[in-house]
């Protein structure tokens, strides 16, 4: 069955199935890619069905394929809907599975220890264990039923400190041979189904560890497809770095108590007041670049918490603690210590700095420029699809992918933003930097929502601008204002989609990932053009990196890419119609603004406010 044949034979399995032209050449394009071995960065519009474009010829194909998401819900869509639909549709069997990192699975063996190795603590053993202990138990219930330990399953939301107590990271696990649990680990089980699946659906972030730790972490696959492709260049720099933060030293303190002779308990202090000066050493670069040698202090810190965890890892090693839990005090204390190996000197390539709040914050440290990375590491190993609804600028030079090795396309989006969108920008607005703009932005959003009759995606470039907006025009507004932080995200969004005449006001998570088809959703607003901010450690040294051509070669090709994520929420269907409003001046005014509009949908554009209101008026009427 050719390609072509296939689509079709899935579209008349659709209710409404029309042929999408957009989606037909797409999934020609990665028959040719995976058949020739030469990587394709396909832009793939809202609407083209990019899912189905790849995933058909990828089936078709008979090669294992690993399909990488950057976000959750993308994930969660593939495994729930789309692989479940090719699957009684395509006429083609296959197998396909989802493997997600070893945190987001019960562990079986923390699970047995929680109750002291037996089936005698039930929900109602105990009333007077609190919150925290009823979270725990009732995970440790759960998980004599479920079949697949997926957190995600789950029908409540447990406690962090509840789910931490029944789950171990990747970095703790000693691995099934080692583990009294291990012929039924949840973990385990399902990488054992992606051994036999066809289509292994996991996160980038997850193939990014896969890369890290030189290909053990997934099966041999032949292609790779990275969908929401424009968030590589991030992801692969986070999981080829490294963090190091007191909490990961105390958690092995934590571990190694009880695991070591009476007479080398002080070690274990020692390595807790190690984590202590740790945390010290770090507060006065929060936010800040460290220097290559980390400076005197937090050198120091680095130097003497190794020391320290080995002498506890020595101690653990000699004493006779129960077999599971000394592995897993084991493996993390290595993992540890090759990072604190590694944290020692910032190596050339690589920017380190301080992030978190006090008490949680960590040292990271990760390449500036992945492309070396990726291309040693992958573009030699497999055929790669990258896509997404915005692909940014130069994306396969940034990630290291040869130009001749490379094929290009773009497949635009059939539903017609020209006729159905426009495209507004407040130039009267004072510029967003001087004193004026807040209560100038506030009005003008006040008018533009009053006009959209509510049904607003408000965003926000920064969680102190989205809280003054709330706090400013929630009085003001007639509808139900939500905001992020009110609720879970996917129980936000669907509060938003279900009232129809209500609003969210949100920040950076919900520029991507929201589908909100239908009127529920007429006018999204965007505060201000999402340069990121100058002081941005890893941002700055790309800058630098990057020379007199900073601003265009890093800054713009950012701010552009997110900007059309977030213009990208409004269209969701072929009847959508509404308002991109951008409420930053520069977008009319400033040399580089042609470089923005033209990573938007074609839409039609205007300064003037009255022509907003009349085009809402007309399509709230329809």
């Amino acid at each position: 069955m050719d390609v072509k044949a296939a689509l079709d034979r899935v579209r008349a399995a659709l209710p409404a199935g029309e042929e999408r032209p957009g989606q037909v050449a797409m999934a020609e394009a990665v028959a040719r890619a995976i058949t020739t071995g030469r990587h394709l960065v396909v832009q793939a519009g809202t609407g083209t069905g990019k899912s189905v474009g790849y995933l058909v010829p990828a089936i078709l194909s008979g090669r294992r394929v690993v399909v990488a998401t950057a976000t959750k819900a993308l994930q969660d869509q593939l495994a729930a809907k789309d692989l479940p639909f090719l699957a009684r549709h395509l006429g083609v069997p296959f197998d396909f599975a989802v493997v997600k990192g070893r945190s987001n699975y019960l562990c079986r063996q923390r699970a047995d220890e929680v109750t002291g190795g037996g089936d005698q603590l039930t929900l109602d053993d105990d009333a007077d264990v609190g919150p925290l202990g009823r979270d725990v138990l009732r995970l440790v219930e759960w998980g004599r039923t479920t079949e697949t330990g997926d957190r995600s399953d789950l029908d409540f939301e447990p406690r962090p400190r509840a789910w931490a107590a029944v789950s171990v990271s990747a970095t703790e696990c000693p691995g099934a041979a080692k583990c009294p649990s291990g012929e039924t680990c949840f973990a385990e089980a399902a990488r054992q189904r992606a051994e036999a699946a066809d289509v292994v659906v996991v996160n980038t972030h997850l193939y990014g560890a896969h890369l890290a730790s030189g290909g053990h972490v997934l099966p041999e696959h032949d292609v790779v497809v990275f969908d929401e492709a424009h968030a590589l260049e991030d992801v692969a720099a986070d999981s080829l770095g490294l963090e190091l933060g007191a909490g990961r030293v105390r958690a092995v303190a934590r571990s190694a108590r009880g695991l070591v002779a009476s007479d080398d308990a002080g070690a274990v202090d020692d390595l807790e007041s190690a984590a202590v000066r740790l945390e010290e050493a770090g507060a006065p670069w929060r936010d800040r670049r460290v220097p290559p040698d980390l400076g005197t202090e937090l050198g120091a810190a680095v130097e003497l918490t190794a020391q320290r965890l080995q002498r506890v890892t020595s101690a653990v090693r000699s004493g006779d603690g129960d077999s599971a839990r000394k592995a897993r005090a084991l493996q993390a204390a290595d993992h540890l210590a090759g990072d604190l190996q590694l944290a020692a000197s910032v190596p050339d390539g690589y920017v380190a700095w301080v992030e978190g709040r006090t008490g949680g914050a960590v040292l990271r440290m990760v390449p500036i420029d992945v492309g070396g990375l990726l291309a040693s590491r992958l573009w030699s190993e497999v055929t790669a699809v990258l896509t997404s609804a915005t692909v940014p600028p130069l994306l396969a030079a940034r990630v290291g992918i040869e130009r001749e090795r490379c094929d290009e396309l773009d497949v635009g989006s059939p539903f017609p933003h020209a006729d159905h969108a426009v495209l507004y920008c407040a130039a009267h607005l004072p510029d967003p930097r001087s004193p004026g703009y807040a209560d100038a932005m506030h009005a003008e959003m006040e008018a533009l929502v009053k006009a959209a009759g509510g049904r607003t995606l408000a965003l926000f470039t920064s969680w102190r601008a989205m809280q003054a907006a709330v706090e400013v025009l929630r009085p003001r507004l007639p509808w139900t204002v939500l905001a992020q932080g009110d609720l879970p995200k996917p129980a936000l969004v669907e509060a938003f989609a279900s009232d129809e005449r209500s609003c969210l006001f949100a920040t950076m998570g919900y520029w991507q990932g929201i589908d909100v088809p239908g009127p529920s959703l007429s006018l999204v607003t965007i505060d201000r053009v999402p340069f990121p901010r100058p002081d941005e450690p890893l941002v700055q040294a790309r800058r630098e990196r990057a020379g007199p051509g900073a601003f265009r070669l890093v800054d713009l090709p950012r701010a552009a890419t997110l900007l059309a994520q977030g213009a990208g929420r409004l269209v969701r269907s072929a009847t959508d119609r509404g308002v991109v409003a951008v409420l930053d001046p520069r977008l009319a005014t400033a040399g580089y603004r042609w470089d923005l509009v033209r990573a938007l949908p074609p839409m039609r554009r205007t300064r003037h406010r009255a022509e907003v209101e009349a085009f809402l008026a007309e399509a709230l009427a329809t």
